[in-house]
């Protein structure tokens, strides 16, 4: 190599552009060796997908197309719809008004044994549901630790109510929109915060006017994730709350019931639940992709 040819190659080394080039280049070859999937996991990676997608596949294939107009549009199962919409909103609107908060409390302050509330808060989500229910009946129920106490000075019974439908359905529930709200918090910078309180913006105007623009994305993600969660629950639900039609009888309690009685109608009413869960995917696809 020449002298002008050696200044040069320094100068683009300096520069970085061979370097980039290189680095373009290794990118590139570890996406390409990436395509190149062992066969010792490709084959544990299509059975495991066949063994998620083959139940969806069979409602599908067995649903009965020709009568499914006339099962969606009996009335016991719109009135079951009608109660799981009602319900499951009404325990979103609860998990967005007592959550939001619990997740900046999680996120934005330190206090002793945050560690051991987070756990707490979060614990629903491996509880199973029966359990749920019956921790709820041992503390809301008529002779329970709040709920005696509730009967007798309020005279409220919560248990076998539509009331009881929303509590249980918010006890599951609540935490997918706590985690998700404390995770962007978590990711905002707290320096906007900090610029409020300079210029003299109490801390609630700072988390009224900063915090909640910065991290609405995250409450939207963590509401739609409650909602369909509590669209879905049917231990807790049926546990506290009872299986009665037109007061405590949800979706996930109707295709219960008429599985047992009618497969037909129970195969319809899965399907509109299977409609609403792919509706939600497909809305929080654009969040997921961003943060992947």
């Amino acid at each position: 190599m020449t002298a002008p040819d050696s200044s040069a190659a320094a100068a683009d080394l300096l520069k970085g552009g061979p370097r980039r080039d290189g680095a373009r280049d290794g990118r590139r070859t570890g996406r390409a060796s990436g395509r190149q999937v062992p066969l010792p996991l490709l084959l544990p990676a299509l059975v495991g997908l066949v063994f998620l997608l083959l139940p969806l596949a069979a409602l599908l294939v067995r649903a009965p197309w020709s009568t499914l107009p006339d099962q969606l549009t009996s009335a016991a199962v719109w009135q079951a719809l009608r109660l799981s919409l009602l319900c499951a909103t009404a325990a979103t609107a609860v998990s967005l008004v007592i959550g939001v908060p619990l997740a900046w409390l999680l996120a934005r302050t330190d206090f002793p044994g945050r560690g051991l509330v987070r756990a707490l808060v979060t614990l629903p989500l491996v509880l199973p549901p029966v359990v749920g229910g019956v921790a709820l009946l041992l503390a809301l129920g008529r002779n329970g630790v709040v709920g005696r106490w509730l009967d007798a000075w309020f005279g409220v019974t919560l248990p076998f109510t539509t009331a009881g439908v929303v509590l249980a359905e918010t006890f599951v529930a609540m935490p997918f929109l706590v985690i998700s709200v404390e995770g962007t918090l978590r990711a905002a910078d707290p320096r906007y915060e900090e610029a409020a309180t300079t210029l003299g913006a109490s801390r609630f105007t700072a988390f009224r006017r900063v915090t909640l623009p910065l991290v609405a994305p995250g409450i939207a993600a963590g509401a739609v994730l409650a909602w369909a969660r509590a669209l879905g629950e049917f231990g807790a639900t049926i546990t506290f709350a009872g299986n009665f039609p037109g007061r405590t009888q949800t979706m996930p309690l109707a295709v219960y019931l008429a599985l047992q009685n009618d497969p037909a109608a129970a195969i319809a009413l899965s399907l509109v639940l299977l409609t609403v869960s792919i509706a939600v995917l497909a809305g929080l696809r654009d969040r997921w992709m961003t943060t992947s």
